[in-house]
């Protein structure tokens, strides 16, 4: 069967028909070619998204619209300036870090691109450049993913199944994601000398300093509350989710008193349409996934790459090869939900660990956010800052080239993505 439908998408896309379409005429002429019972797909699809462990990607999603909408970005953005705003390209360095602010907020990468270019653009533009600076906000809300809490890493979990722990992830992220917040910032340092960029900030000064903290410090403490809780066992990611939802309405209404009932109910509905879309492609690859496992098309691709090589570095290589290509032409969650059942186990096989690989697995699709032409990423940003793919792409591949430098360095180093998950027992 996984001939016959791989065959007929690949006559479809010969003679021309669009993408989607040819995929989707290949799936369904292969399977009515296969004579397979359609019968047994809804309660697979049910099956798929009726689990416990996905309510918390409503529920972070719904603290990051919550927060974005309760003056969170304002106070990040001035403790990060009181920290780094006098040097040069400061404005691109407070850019950064507070997209890594929010990243321990939302951990979504459209939604911190949507709340740091409403919020920079403009700015950034005016000393930087429109290129330039829209790079520099798709470049740092990719962090979203990376530094937990992530939702793509609570979706590869979830694929991944009771080897991998949501916990182990969000720890196995926090120091690649900070190391990647130096390189960008070393990175920005590096295109302002270039550019012959000057301060935008006031001198360091430590009474501005613990002011914007003190102003600061009951959302930072966001993330302490509900990682720490994860983490220290208090509860389980779901039920962290939900006390994040808690803490966003308490600091929306009672501390920045900026959330309004009309953007409480904005950010629900907002939620809804993400969860929605998730959900339907969640279930909807539950059902390929099926038909391609009784198919034996799991055990057909692990003999093919033991015969390819034996050696799990190289396996790693390939798969970060694969996901190259797929993420310049497959959105991300699209992508964790297809390849994580069929990668993964065959990652075990080969004697990987499963945290190692599922990081190395989430950050090369969060790197394939930022790559045309699929980068949807890319696609908010430009939006935003009204410029063309083309233009931002220009300014957008050094950062690139950044974190693909990471990741190599994570596959050869484990120890920089274990070592914290090891120290909390995972």
């Amino acid at each position: 069967m996984s001939l016959t439908i791989m065959g007929v998408f690949f006559v479809a896309a010969l003679l021309g028909a669009p993408l989607a379409w040819a995929l989707g005429f290949g799936a369904v002429a292969g399977v009515l070619a296969s004579g397979f019972d359609l019968n047994v797909l809804p309660s697979r699809m049910m099956n798929a998204v009726n689990a416990f462990p996905l309510m918390s990607i409503p529920f972070f999603v719904l603290a990051g619209e919550l927060m974005m909408r309760a003056g969170i970005m304002e106070r990040i953005i001035a403790l990060a300036n009181t920290c780094v705003g006098q040097v040069r390209g400061g404005l691109a360095h407070v850019t950064v870090l507070a997209g890594m602010g929010l990243s321990t907020v939302s951990g979504a990468a459209v939604a911190d691109a949507s709340a740091l270019g409403a919020t920079l653009q403009k700015p950034l533009e005016e000393h930087y450049g429109r290129g330039f600076a829209a790079a520099v906000i798709a470049a740092s809300a990719n962090l979203g993913p990376i530094i937990p809490p992530s939702g793509a890493m609570i979706v590869y979990a979830f694929m991944a199944g009771s080897s991998v722990s949501v916990g182990g992830l969000f720890l196995a992220g926090v120091v690649p994601g900070l190391l990647l917040v130096g390189l960008m910032m070393a990175m920005c340092s590096i295109m302002a000398r270039r550019l012959g960029l000057k301060p935008t900030g006031a001198g360091f000064a430590w009474p501005a300093f613990l002011a914007e903290l003190r102003r600061s410090f009951i959302v930072l403490m966001m993330p302490v509350v509900v990682i720490g809780g994860i983490i220290g066992g208090a509860f389980t990611a779901t039920e962290g989710s939900a006390v994040a939802v808690v803490y966003a309405l308490l600091i929306g209404f009672l501390v920045t008193r900026q959330l309004t009932w009309h953007g409480l109910v904005e950010s629900i509905q907002s939620t809804v349409i993400t969860t929605a879309v998730v959900g339907a492609m969640i279930a909807f690859a539950s059902a390929v996934t099926y038909m391609l496992t009784i198919d034996l098309f799991p055990q057909q691709l692990a003999t093919f790459l033991k015969g390819i090589t034996r050696d799990p570095l190289v396996f790693n290589l390939l798969v970060a090869l694969v996901l190259l290509v797929v993420g310049c032409f497959l959105e991300s969650n699209a992508a964790y939900i297809m390849l994580v059942p069929l990668l993964h186990p065959i990652a075990l096989e080969y004697g990987l660990d499963p945290l190692h690989f599922g990081f190395l697995f989430v950050l090369n699709l969060v790197i394939g956010m930022l790559t045309p032409p699929v980068g949807v990423v890319l696609f908010v940003v430009c939006g935003i800052a009204k410029i063309s793919v083309g233009e931002i792409s220009r300014h957008i591949w050094p950062f690139v080239a950044v974190m693909y430098g990471l990741l190599l360095v994570c596959m050869f180093i484990p120890g920089l993505v274990l070592w914290l998950p090891r120290m909390a027992g995972y």
